[in-house]
């Protein structure tokens, strides 16, 4: 792993070929080390990063999963912006085609989740209006921390009622049938979660672009070509001003770029 951005001491070595480059290629960063370089700014209010996995063409998936377009390192720096989160976000389609399960906890950020007030691993929130989902799957029946599910206030009653017997809170965050994204953001606030993490799915992280409620992007950009018809990282409607975002960091590592962006 390797810092390309913001330039220091270390990089501009690295580039002039100094001591330290090969070091610095071959060198794998420890859990902490990425924790720092991902850590949350010190807001008050409720920070919304998303993570996501592109290749070079653009696809965000390949046979509908992203595992197959990711990589070790990628899926370490998954496991640390997890660690990091009091919640994950995630559309209930992604929730059915990846399989989820609940968040586990990491010992080796035991000791840090403790010290900034969080619990033992990060509560998975889920965004449905129709709540078509399998209450008998682990995510609901064995989480660390009781698992949310974001609806509209229209959402059918008996759906709701059987989210809550298998273990769920439900949280209203919509007038109609759907989610509002910036409703959704507040509701998660008022719990006491403002360190906020989505994973997508593209029609999700669409809905929060569009909605000017996403802060940062973590997006992990896999030197593979697809072709396909295969999703974008987001959806939907065009907006009608591309929103621009601000690089704050960039890492490489085999050929994989690890970038963070963030809304000026």
């Amino acid at each position: 792993m390797r810092r390309l951005f913001p330039v220091t001491y270390e990089t501009a070595a690295q580039a002039s070929g100094g001591a330290t480059d090969a070091d610095a290629r071959d060198r794998e960063w420890g859990l902490q080390e990425l924790a720092e370089a991902y850590a949350y700014p010190d807001v008050r209010e409720p920070w919304l990063r998303a993570n996501m996995v592109s290749t070079l063409d653009g696809a965000a998936q390949h046979d509908g999963r992203s595992q197959p377009i990711s990589s070790a390192t990628d899926m370490r720096i998954f496991g640390v912006l997890r660690a990091l989160a009091d919640v994950v976000l995630v559309g209930a389609e992604t929730v059915r085609q990846e399989g989820y399960r609940p968040a586990r906890a990491r010992g080796d950020f035991a000791e840090q989740r403790e010290a900034a007030g969080q619990g033992p691993a990060p509560a998975i929130a889920i965004v449905t209006a129709s709540l078509d989902l399998d209450f008998s799957l682990p995510l609901f029946t064995s989480p660390l921390v009781p698992t949310l599910v974001l609806t509209g206030a229209g959402a059918a009653p008996d759906r709701v009622a059987a989210a809550e017997k298998a273990g769920a809170q439900v949280v209203i965050a919509g007038d109609g049938m759907g989610v509002e994204p910036a409703r959704a953001v507040r509701a998660l606030g008022d719990l006491g979660m403002t360190r906020l993490l989505t994973e997508g799915g593209p029609r999700l992280l669409g809905q929060l672009v569009a909605a000017g409620v996403l802060d940062e992007l973590c997006l992990a950009v896999s030197p593979m070509l697809t072709v396909g018809d295969a999703q974008r990282i987001a959806g939907g409607p065009t907006i009608a001003v591309p929103k621009r975002f601000e690089l704050m960091s960039l890492l490489e590592e085999a050929g994989f770029l690890y970038a963070r962006y963030r809304r000026p």
